[in-house]
C-alpha cells in the first residue's frame, strides 16, 4: 500500500489524549497530527523521535498531518492500527497470505460471538470456513522480537475465547499478527503486560486455532505485506 501523499519528516514533541501528537517540521513549525493508534504505543513515544507525517487538505479532516511512521536505528515502524486490515484484505483478495491462498471469498467485518466482529471470514467450496482475526504488533523490548499486546487487552482476550469456539463449531480459526517493524524477525507474547491474554491465548491455541505471523516492508513510500515470521511462547 502506498501513501497517498509522500510523507515529511518531524519530530515528536508529545503524544496526549491517545490521539494527538504536538510534532515539530523540519522548519521548525509546530503542528498537530492525528495519531491513528489507541495502543499504549509502549517505547514509541518518547519526546525527539523522528517520525514521518502524511500531509491532507482535506476539508472533513480537522488536522492537516496524520502519523504514520517512526524511524529507529535503521529502522521503521508503523504507527497506524488500522493498515494492517487495509494491507491484509488486498493480500487475501489475490491469495497473497500463505495458508490462506485457497478462499476465493473474503467478506469484512463479519459478526460471529456473542458480541464481537471478526476481521475476515473466508469462504470457498468444499473448505471449511476461516475466521481471520488481525493484530497489529509493534512492540519490540528486545533484539529482534515483537511482542503482542503492548498492554491490557480485554477485547483481544474475548477474540481469542470467540476464535476457539468457531474451531469447537468445525470452522477455522486464525490469528495473524502482523508485524508494523522492520526490526524483528520473530513474535512472542508480552505475557508480563496482560497474563490473561496469554492465558486466554493457550487455551485457544489448545482448542485448535491456528497461528500467522508476517513482517511488513516499510519505507516512507509504502508499506508492503513482508514475509511469514516464526512465531514461539517464549
Amino acid at each position: 500500500m502506498r501513501f497517498q501523499t509522500p510523507l515529511v519528516p518531524a519530530r515528536l514533541i508529545r503524544r496526549y489524549k491517545r490521539f494527538l501528537a504536538d510534532v515539530q517540521l523540519e522548519d521548525g513549525s509546530e503542528v498537530v497530527a492525528h495519531c491513528a493508534n489507541p495502543g499504549s504505543m509502549l517505547g514509541l513515544a518518547e519526546p525527539g523521535m523522528r517520525i514521518w507525517l502524511e500531509p491532507n487538505d482535506d476539508p472533513k479532516k480537522k488536522l492537516g498531518y496524520g502519523w504514520r511512521l517512526i524511524e529507529l536505528e535503521g529502522a521503521f515502524v508503523g504507527v497506524d492500527t488500522s493498515l494492517p486490515n487495509r494491507l491484509l484484505r488486498g493480500a487475501l483478495e489475490v491469495g497473497a497470505v500463505p495458508g490462506l491462498n485457497a478462499y476465493p471469498q473474503v467478506l469484512r467485518e463479519q459478526k460471529y460471538g456473542q458480541k464481537s466482529r471478526v476481521d475476515f471470514l473466508l469462504r470457498g467450496e468444499g473448505l471449511p470456513d476461516a475466521y481471520v482475526e488481525v493484530k497489529s504488533v509493534t512492540l519490540s523490548r528486545q533484539t529482534g522480537l515483537a511482542e503482542f499486546p503492548d498492554s491490557v487487552t480485554t477485547r483481544g482476550a474475548r477474540h481469542l475465547d470467540d476464535l476457539a469456539k468457531m474451531v469447537q463449531q468445525g470452522h477455522r480459526a486464525v490469528m495473524l499478527y502482523l508485524v508494523q517493524r522492520t526490526d524483528c524477525t520473530s513474535v512472542t507474547l508480552a505475557a508480563d503486560l496482560d497474563p490473561a491474554y496469554a492465558a486466554s491465548f493457550a487455551a485457544a491455541r489448545a482448542t485448535g486455532i491456528e497461528v500467522l505471523c508476517h513482517g511488513c516492508d516499510i519505507t516512507p513510500e509504502a508499506v508492503i505485506l513482508g514475509a511469514p515470521l516464526p512465531f514461539h511462547m517464549g
